[in-house]
């Protein structure tokens, strides 16, 4: 054996400190690209929400079970959609966009009318699905991918294609008649445009020229929608018509005081005096059986939801990750704030449900594919080099 042979196996070979469990974690989180506080939070989320769901349905198992399953579906695109790159999320915005129109118009077309509303598209024996729940999510995608192409802050020429994109689906929606899905998709498009630069000035002057055209936009509103709004400013002009809804909504959470009347314990809802108890009033049945404490407890868990979605939208990689990943954790607070605000009386009733709580379907896989799309935004800058 040669000296060279003999001094290489004698050479010590380096000792590698074992890897610690933090460590493993962290690769185990950057290859799956989920983001475990996010998750964590929303999977408590969650299970909260079917706790309170079980008591808003009238203890009925099956609309649990159904809940889980739903929410077994959204977690599934979630993790799907976070494994795509934004620029591949990018690639596909416009051919989203223009599917979701389409399918706005079918709906227009021969859509499923149900509750007054033409607003569902049927697959016969397969599924029956809201299209305008999908323009929450290709909306915000089309026009980030149209600015992150722009010079910004945009133009106006930019800015009139952007009300051109905006637009056409917001009136589509409206017709259906879905005010509150259509005030959500025009937020999810409003906040894009703001994120990327727009002078207060030019937002001044476009909520004047706002506030000028609502008595154009009373004109256009349906019977009940007007209602709706007359209701807000004086419940009791009609207590036992259009006012019982947010009479029993705001009586249900006062009675419930600071600690609340107990789970499975509150009069409004057992009793069904509340209506729609299990959906868009289901936070009138949280304060009625978990008091303040339980209110704001959610609250808190909304709230840490938001700003971990904020701070991942701040450190994207470019402009159309912080673009889009801002106007998905902005329109998931408008999602809150209506939805309490509209129960507790301050705001008028839109048919707005409360994020992952209120009993639905399509909504709460959209929720979770825009998480999806966050984490991927998130993702992609931490697997960059550094």
């Amino acid at each position: 054996m040669s000296m060279i042979d003999l001094s290489r196996i004698m050479r010590p070979r380096p000792v590698r400190p074992p890897a610690s469990g933090i460590s493993r974690r962290r690769g185990f989180w950057e290859r799956v690209r989920l983001d475990p506080w996010m998750l964590g939070m929303l999977l408590i989320l969650m299970m909260a929400g079917l706790v309170v769901l079980y008591s808003a349905s009238g203890q009925r198992i099956e609309v649990v079970i159904a809940q889980c399953v739903r929410f077994g579906v959204g977690l599934a695109v979630m993790g799907v959609i976070a494994q795509f790159s934004p620029s591949t999320l990018m690639r596909w915005a416009l051919p989203a966009y223009l599917a979701g129109v389409a399918m706005l118009v079918a709906v227009e077309l021969f859509g499923y009318v149900g509750m007054g509303a033409q607003r569902w598209l049927v697959i016969p024996g397969v599924i029956r699905f809201q299209p305008s729940e999908l323009m929450k999510l290709a909306m915000p995608l089309m026009l980030g991918a149209y600015l992150s192409r722009c010079e910004l802050p945009p133009r106006i020429k930019h800015l009139v294609v952007c009300a051109l994109v905006i637009g056409l689906p917001v009136v589509l929606i409206a017709k259906q008649p879905d005010l509150g899905t259509s005030l959500l998709v025009g937020s999810a498009a409003i906040f894009v445009v703001l994120l990327a630069g727009l002078s207060w000035r030019f937002v001044a002057a476009l909520a004047g020229l706002a506030a000028a055209a609502l008595p154009l936009l009373w004109i256009n509103l349906h019977n009940y929608q007007r209602q709706r709004v007359l209701t807000f400013l004086d419940p009791n002009s009609d207590p036992l018509g259009s006012g019982w809804n947010i009479i029993q909504s705001t009586t249900a959470i006062g009675s419930g005081g600071v600690f609340g009347k107990g789970w499975l314990q509150g009069t409004q809802s057992q009793l069904e005096f509340l209506p729609e108890r299990h959906t868009d009033f289901i936070v009138a049945v949280l304060g009625e059986e978990f008091g303040l404490l339980g209110m704001l407890a959610f609250l808190v868990l909304y709230l840490m939801i938001i700003i971990r979605g904020l701070l991942m939208a701040a450190g994207a990689q470019d402009t159309f990750g912080r673009l889009v990943a801002g106007s998905i954790m902005l329109t998931f607070f408008i999602y809150v704030f209506v939805n309490v605000g509209m129960v507790s009386g301050i705001l008028p009733v839109v048919g707005v449900p409360l994020p992952l709580v209120s009993y639905g379907g399509t909504s709460s896989v959209t929720l979770m594919a825009g998480f999806g799309i966050l984490m991927a935004i998130h993702a992609h800058r931490r697997l960059l080099p550094r």
